[in-house]
């Protein structure tokens, strides 16, 4: 499986991997903020904007499998990586699966816990909406949760442009991503392994990652740093993309500088 993939800039390759129910659409401040300093990779994830599904059974391993294809294809041999909501979750997964191909990773409005059993029952409650019924109960359902009321208060066109992401979304990845979602393990015991810098950040106003998830997060990796973005929902990257974009690159100029690589 190869994904459709954005990149724009030259560089430190930065691979940002999106959250459900967007695409690599959603990264589009970051590639153009970020490009003068890095190279910033944006796949869409199996069976978002122009990615197909494929056959393989729902599984954040298999999303970041095809992550590291992505690196492959783009002749890269370490980068650093990251990933914002579900986007962290397969971020996740690849530091378990590829963990050589780090340079540093960005878990951005995220968490490590595996899903609770109504979560659970929720995320297949809505799969089995979107198959039956089409995408009406992700606007009615999971829109409101990824908006923060600063957002739906003061950037009516930002807000309009994360309705029409989610309106777009192929129901058949929806369900699968969900069912994926589901399925992740623990990564705690991934996060405590990492040997690489990494930075957590948490939207102030996120209702579904709150600050407890990011600080727990940070904890558990032996080398990493917490920055909270103020005024921004569960998706940072997206309501507030100057703060957000300052934060990487502080990141990746004060822990990534040229040279630099994991720690033995």
């Amino acid at each position: 499986m190869q994904l459709y993939t954005r990149s724009a800039g030259t560089g430190l390759p930065v691979v940002l991997l999106h959250a459900f129910p967007l695409s690599s659409a959603m990264w589009l401040a970051q590639r153009e903020g970020l490009a003068g300093s890095c190279r910033v990779i944006t796949p869409d994830l199996r069976g978002f904007g122009g990615s197909r599904l494929g056959d393989d059974e729902p599984s954040v391993e298999v999303m970041a499998d095809d992550v590291a294809r992505v690196l492959d294809a783009e002749g890269i041999d370490r980068a650093v990586v990251g990933g914002l909501s579900m986007g962290g979750y397969v971020t996740m997964a690849f530091c378990r699966r590829h963990p050589d191909r780090l340079l540093g990773v960005i878990l951005a409005s995220t968490k490590a816990g595996p899903d609770t059993e109504p979560v659970r029952d929720n995320r297949e409650r809505i799969a089995q909406a979107v198959l039956a019924d089409g995408n009406d109960v992700l606007v009615t359902d999971v829109l409101p949760t990824l908006i923060g009321p600063t957002t739906r208060q003061r950037r009516a066109m930002v807000f309009g442009r994360v309705k029409g992401l989610v309106q777009s979304a192929p129901p058949q990845a929806v369900a699968w991503a969900q069912r994926a979602m589901a399925a992740r393990p623990d990564s705690f015991d991934t996060l405590g392994a990492l040997k690489v810098p990494t930075l957590v950040l948490v939207g102030e106003e996120d209702e579904l990652a709150p600050l407890s998830e990011g600080e727990a997060m940070a904890r558990a990796v032996p080398d990493s740093r917490v920055e909270v973005i103020p005024k921004a929902g569960h998706l940072t990257a997206v309501e507030q993309p100057e703060a957000f974009n300052a934060a990487v690159e502080r990141f990746l100029s004060s822990e990534l500088a040229s040279g630099s690589r994991p720690r033995e």
